[in-house]
């Protein structure tokens, strides 16, 4: 298009020049299917690395005071993938939200073109009714019926008086949730003012499962030091060692001292969609609440996220404000599919649309091949690791989709184990620069405060297959060999 465009000549600023705006999108969709075709070729690289320094001078990222043309833009869009990290490419490991799922994008790409909110129905009506339909599914999945929901990024059902009143005259709160739960639960504690100090970490066993008698102990020893419990987060797939809380043993404990039970699901809820697999999800239908992301093990683009309360009505009691310039109560229509009050933001992105048509492209019967092939996948990794001299599963056999193991070296196979941990603890940090450095593929690193570092290995990319799996194994041999 022509060097000296600009936005002004596009709609909606000059009705008449469409061929120019034409133009203009066609060249960003011809830009962005030449990057999906590359991040999808094996022998091209997942990145090219450059330190925070040498990045600030690869690319201009400054707001000018005047504009730039429309060409100029399109070689910023060209620069900012050229730079970036593919994370669809087959051999990026590093995240559990990971791979590119076209029609899931496709849906994204009309949500962003109709570009509205999701806080009442007069504006979008009909992703509105696409939410409601897609959570019924879910929560029909959880094992719920009359339930409530919402996409979005337990106090107020113990404390109802706490909405007006504020926390000044509630006795001291305290949450659960384990020691290797997501740190958002901390995160949680702190935004709400209960307090970091007030989150109580419950040990976990071997494989980083809460154990259910610690539960209750640090229960039973909280009330004794005159605080009030309310709250017990149990996890389905750990963010780490994709472990699962016992939920059914946790749900006792809370039905016998009478607290909140959240199941954060966040990772673990896309194995609901598999009849083969669902049984580690076992309780979760006795859950108050549940989270479940999308945007994790299903696949759905970033980002996707969904709260479940059991309770039907309860986040409209808890969340409601009643702004009477949005939600009067005589529009012409049913106003509770007004779902605004039902969040605390008002703004609200529509996540739905971009799930719904991945969920229609598959169907049940899609999502359960799908997950039981990722299941799969992680098994043959699992004996692959097993098998091969060097490498050692740090909890075996994994409960999930993640794998975590340690690659040691020769020169380490034959040293004192405590001299051993010790050295081992730099290998799976200079292995992953070196890696990085290559571009070749990505897997992330782990801390414990147990063990030497290891590295964590997620198969949640739909594009994986087993030759990308070996290649990991070699990539990590040829560049550790000599550490």
């Amino acid at each position: 298009m022509g060097k000296k465009i600009r936005r002004y000549e596009l709609l909606p600023q000059n009705k008449r020049n469409w061929n120019s705006a034409k133009k203009f999108l066609e060249e960003i969709v011809k830009i962005l299917l030449e990057y999906i075709n590359e991040e999808n070729q094996r022998e091209n690289k997942i990145l090219d690395f450059y330190h925070p320094s040498e990045m600030q001078k690869l690319i201009d990222l400054s707001i000018p005071d005047n504009p730039r043309t429309l060409h100029q833009l399109l070689q910023d869009c060209q620069e900012v993938l050229r730079l970036g990290v593919r994370t669809g490419h087959p051999r990026f490991f590093n995240q559990i939200s990971c791979g590119l799922d076209l029609v899931s994008m496709a849906g994204e790409w009309l949500t962003a073109t109709a570009n509205t909110n999701m806080f009442t129905y007069e504006i979008a009506p009909v992703f509105i009714l696409m939410e409601k339909e897609v959570t019924k599914k879910m929560a029909e999945l959880i094992g719920w019926q009359d339930s409530d929901a919402i996409f979005a990024p337990a106090r107020h059902s113990r404390f109802p008086r706490c909405k007006p009143l504020g926390q000044g005259d509630l006795p001291t709160l305290c949450i659960f949730t384990s020691e290797d739960s997501h740190y958002s639960i901390k995160g949680a504690a702190a935004v709400m003012g209960i307090g970091t100090d007030n989150c109580f970490t419950i040990p976990t066993d071997p494989s980083g499962r809460m154990i259910p008698e610690a539960l209750e102990q640090r229960i039973i020893q909280c009330k004794k030091d005159g605080m009030e419990p309310f709250f017990v987060c149990a996890t389905a797939g750990t963010t780490v060692y994709g472990a699962w809380d016992p939920i059914s043993q946790i749900a006792d404990i809370c039905d016998r001292h009478k607290l909140w039970l959240h199941v954060d699901a966040a990772w673990g809820g896309g194995l609901l969609l598999s009849p083969e697999h669902r049984h580690k999800l076992y309780g979760i239908e006795r859950a108050n609440s549940v989270t479940w992301n999308p945007h994790k093990l299903m696949g759905a683009l970033l980002q996707c996220s969904a709260c479940f309360i059991k309770q039907e009505g309860l986040l409209f009691q808890t969340n409601q404000m009643s702004a009477d310039y949005l939600f009067q109560q005589d529009k012409p229509y049913d106003v509770s599919f007004d779902t605004g009050d039902k969040a605390m933001q008002c703004g609200r992105h529509n996540d739905i649309f971009k799930l719904w048509l991945m969920w229609r492209s598959k169907g049940m019967t899609g999502y359960r091949r799908q997950i039981n092939r990722l299941m799969d996948l992680a098994a043959y990794f699992t004996a692959r690791i097993r098998e091969t001299e060097g490498y050692e599963l740090v909890v075996d056999p994994p409960e999930f989709l993640n794998i975590c193991f340690w690659y040691i070296p020769p020169s380490l196979r034959n040293v004192e184990k405590a001299e051993r941990n010790a050295r081992l603890e730099k290998i799976a940090p200079k292995i992953k620069a070196k890696m990085m450095e290559r571009g070749t593929t990505m897997v992330g690193y782990q801390p414990d405060k147990q063990r030497p570092n290891f590295f964590r290995m997620i198969i949640s990319n739909q594009a994986i297959i087993k030759e990308d799996l070996d290649f990991l194994i070699r990539e990590i041999i040829d560049i550790g060999s000599e550490l």
